[in-house]
């Protein structure tokens, strides 16, 4: 537990896409947060970040440096590679400072489940970086639910989908299985990680993930099928194949249904440089109401059925400032790696599923 005072020094590790557009700003504006150091070894790296955040910011070329002097540090943020979580989580929590990693915190639940457990030996705060618990989208299905605005819901879907015929490379795309790489694991960790919020455990699991683009080497489209505890059954699409988008989300319950087209406006705002401070805080995570979806029955939204429900703002903030509450003591860890390791169950389990063709027992 860390008192009220100056505030948290936090050290980022990578400054890739995870660490420049979603880690950093968000970091920087959060009340009692401070981005005191990025470690990455790469010169037009460091010029970005000190362009936008100062000259008082320090770099290191390694995580080891880190570690040499932790004691002027209070939180570490891991947004490097996937391969490399496990083990800069495991020095992190060893060297004595709470952790965030970008999702998926590990390749293994076992993995996630040994670090759970070596931060509360320690008495230290583990977090995973799922976002997009705070969308916009995921924020208003979530309340429709909790209120008993769609009845019992029986039936959701998902769909994280993007056109993208050629493939970038990189180890995001990589095949080899020591990269973590493929949607499975990328958007299938937040797919996967917002069902289990939305309906509870998992109680079997089936899935279908296939290689289609020439000279892609990891997935890039997969389709999940849960059967909840609950009785819910979810059925979660990520691919980056698609040429024709689906809804973001419908849910179909025994008085109502909810469909939602389109993304939470957050990531794009981020990638063009605009930041939930100053002006734009007030509107940010906001979209316009031609946007919202439609609560109703029988009939399609797109044909008018249904009624326009405004859509809660997305507020990925939410997640830096929950976390800075946690390490002062005055609330809790927003997502816990036991979280995590319970949809990395659902992770393995559909990629043994769609290995075998079987339906796998969770």
């Amino acid at each position: 537990m860390t008192g009220t005072g100056s505030p948290l020094r936090v050290a980022l590790i990578g400054y890739g896409l995870a660490g420049s557009v979603f880690h950093a700003p968000l970091i920087a504006a959060t009340e009692g947060l401070a981005l005191d150091t990025v470690v990455t070894s790469n010169p037009e790296r460091q010029a970005q970040a000190r362009a936008e955040f100062g000259d008082e910011l320090r770099f290191a070329a390694t995580a080891d440096e880190l570690w040499d002097r932790a004691d002027e540090l209070d939180l570490v943020v891991i947004a490097s590679p996937n391969k490399t979580h496990v083990a800069l989580a495991h020095a992190a929590l060893k060297a004595g400072l709470p952790v965030v990693v970008d999702k998926p915190i590990a390749g293994t639940a076992a993995e996630a489940r040994e670090l759970a457990a070596l931060a509360d030996d320690r008495g230290l705060l583990l977090s995973v970086f799922q976002n997009r618990r705070w969308d916009n989208d995921f924020r208003t299905l979530q309340k429709l639910v909790a209120d008993g605005e769609l009845g019992d819901v029986w039936r959701f879907e998902s769909r994280f989908e993007r056109w993208r015929p050629q493939p970038k490379g990189g180890w995001r795309e990589s095949g080899d299985p020591e990269e973590i790489g493929g949607l499975l694991y990328d958007l299938g960790s937040h797919v996967v990680d917002q069902a289990l919020v939305l309906f509870g455990p998992a109680m079997s699991v089936y899935a279908e993930s296939d290689i289609r683009r020439p000279g892609a080497a990891a997935d890039d489209d997969t389709f999940i099928a849960i059967t909840h505890a609950s009785g819910v059954r979810s059925h979660l699409h990520v691919s980056a194949t698609t040429a024709q988008l689906g809804p973001r989300f419908r849910a179909l319950g025994s008085k109502a249904g909810y469909v939602k087209y389109g993304l939470d406006p957050q990531e794009a705002a981020l990638r063009e440089g605009e930041r939930p401070t100053g002006e734009s805080k007030g509107a940010w995570g906001v979209e316009p109401e031609s946007l919202w979806g439609r609560v109703g029955s029988g009939e399609s939204p797109l044909t008018g059925g249904g009624t326009p429900v405004r859509t809660l703002p997305g507020d990925y903030p939410a997640y830096y400032a929950a976390v800075a509450a946690a390490l002062r003591g005055t609330g809790t860890n927003p997502v816990s790696a036991y979280e995590a390791a319970a949809a990395l169950d659902v992770l393995e389990a559909a990629r043994r599923s769609a290995r075998d063709s079987v339906t796998v027992i969770v």
